[in-house]
């Protein structure tokens, strides 16, 4: 054994010790460093020959990297939709890295086992029925890349098509009709072979990103056969939802798969205040939704949802002599393009066990009302103005005069060490946008976020 390994080894409860302070000493100075700080790359250095040994290669990374990271698990970071991680899931993160399990194969199957009690958890959370079944992927992306995949599974039976023997070249031409999808959605499109020019934009309502139904059913009308709709619950840049009971009403009529991309939008069901958002979720025949997003566990972790288990294993499965038979409960291995994937579950289950219901409610209806307190205080200042309602957990604002892209890159520039915010474009206006899902988000923070703001609003040059 290399001398250094072995040290290291013999050393184990001491290091590891050494690394929980570092730790411990980074989460308690979090809501007091730089959001983003300031600083640069250092200079990158070769591979080394010879290691240096944990404790030394700690010390490098204090010295060269741990002062550029950004504050992302903190409280005041609102750039893309990124949660924090509670103490649970971050315990359970730790023991994941310990225990090193890979919960693909019924032939080691405790692992397995924990993954599809943390996954029936997850569907009693978000009010699905035992009609779904789910498993864990490593983010929102792959989740609607999955769901896309049993959804031209589906198209191949109803063209009478082995779309998992012969290819998406055997389907034709496919169409994914949808109002707001997420980008995801296109590059998931572009790996499967459906192309992105497979998306058909459907007319959305009024000043909305929401879907207009009746222009969703013209929009069947005039299609070929069977088709896709992509569905949201949670829209990006304004969190707006399609009218989801109306949507799946339409399936009486034409023939989709509907698929519905609910990343953050279905931790709406957690508050009866806004349940009503996700009203006819479980009506999907695949759902997207991501948890290291507002159920605050660690990347990278995700939930995909299906009624069709069984297209899904004709996608995925992976034969091989030293793998299970599909069987009933298909092994891990023949549910999505990984192999092998770590035991991202036991975050998920620790904080589930821990907090329940009750305390991730309390999460997500804290971040709402962050989110309508911070979006009065930027209407109020005069500086800037909203470009849509707050109805969750998203603040898309501008600047009142001249929201060039220059003044809005200044303005968040200037803002990022306090809190961090990031860009975007609404209706063809340039814009920024503050997205709360962090379990440490208080109302100081908010207070301490829109001075940030008006404080960076009132130093730039004048327009």
């Amino acid at each position: 054994m290399d001398p250094r390994l072995a040290q290291d080894l013999a050393d184990l409860p001491t290091l590891l010790e050494a690394v929980r302070t570092h730790a411990a000493t980074y989460l308690d100075t979090l809501a007091d460093r730089p959001v983003v700080p300031p600083h640069r790359a250092p200079e990158p250095t070769p591979l080394p020959t010879e290691g240096e040994g944990l404790a030394k290669a700690l010390a490098t990374f204090e010295t060269r990297w741990a002062d550029r990271l950004s504050a992302s698990a903190g409280p005041r970071y609102f750039g893309f939709v990124t949660g924090g991680t509670t103490p649970a899931a971050l315990a359970g993160d730790w023991l994941t890295a310990a225990y090193d399990q890979n919960p693909t194969s019924a032939y080691d199957d405790a692992g397995r086992h924990l993954e599809t009690e943390t996954v029936t958890w997850l569907r009693d959370l978000f009010g699905l029925t035992d009609a779904h079944r789910g498993t864990l992927v490593s983010g929102a992306t792959l989740s609607n890349t999955v769901g896309l995949a049993i959804a031209r599974e589906w198209l191949g039976e109803r063209r009478g098509v082995d779309v998992a023997a012969d290819g998406a070249a055997a389907l034709g031409p496919v169409r994914v009709l949808s109002g707001s999808p997420h980008s995801s959605v296109a590059k998931g499109l572009s790996m499967l072979g459906l192309g992105r020019n497979a998306i058909v934009p459907v007319p959305l309502l009024p000043g909305r990103e929401a879907v207009d139904p009746a222009a969703l059913a013209a929009a069947l009308a005039e299609q070929d056969g069977p088709c896709v709709v992509v569905a949201n619950a949670g829209t990006v840049n304004t969190v707006d939802f399609d009218d989801l009971r109306a949507v799946a009403a339409l399936k009486d009529r034409y023939d989709f798969w509907l698929h519905v991309d609910a990343a953050f939008g279905a931790f709406a069901g957690l508050s009866p205040a806004h349940a009503h958002l996700v009203d006819g979720l479980d009506l999907a025949d695949s759902v997207c939704i991501d948890l290291h997003k507002w159920l605050n566990v660690p990347y990278d972790s995700a939930v995909q949802f299906t009624r069709r288990q069984d297209l899904q294993t004709r996608v995925f499965q992976n034969a091989a002599a030293y793998l299970g038979p599909l069987g009933e409960r298909p092994d891990l291995v023949h549910l999505t393009p990984e192999n092998s994937h770590r035991l991202r579950a036991l975050a998920a289950w620790f904080t589930l066990a821990a907090y329940g219901r009750a305390g991730h409610r309390e999460i997500v209806e804290r971040n709402i009302a962050g989110a309508r307190a911070l979006g009065e205080e930027l209407a109020a200042g005069g500086a800037f103005r909203l470009l849509a309602p707050v109805r969750l957990n998203v603040v898309c604002f501008t600047l009142a005069e001249d929201p060039t892209p220059e003044r809005l890159t200044a303005l968040r520039e200037a803002a990022a060490p306090h809190a961090f915010v990031t860009p975007t474009v609404y209706d063809g206006t340039a814009a920024l946008r503050a997205a709360f899902s962090n379990w440490r988000t208080t109302d100081d923070d908010v207070r301490l976020t829109a001075r940030a703001l008006h404080d960076a609003a009132a130093a730039l040059e004048p327009a």
